[in-house]
């Protein structure tokens, strides 16, 4: 079985890799030497964004996403 395609884009996450700390870590070793933990911050920071632009975009008037 083939890997899943990403939903987020490499800019997206070496981002929030800057936010949380490991992109050090990334940069040096790659994606496998961040902890479980520290991916699910990612996915986390990433969610609260995602839910926010939606609330911004909403309170303009923008209802089409």
């Amino acid at each position: 079985m083939g890997r899943r395609r990403g939903l987020m884009s490499d800019q997206l996450k070496y981002e929030l890799a800057k936010e949380l700390g490991v992109y050090d870590t990334v940069m040096k070793e790659g994606w496998g030497s961040v902890s479980s933990r520290n991916c699910g911050n990612l996915v986390k920071l990433a969610i609260e964004k995602a839910e926010k632009m939606l609330v911004e975009n909403y309170n303009n008037g923008n209802t089409t996403f």
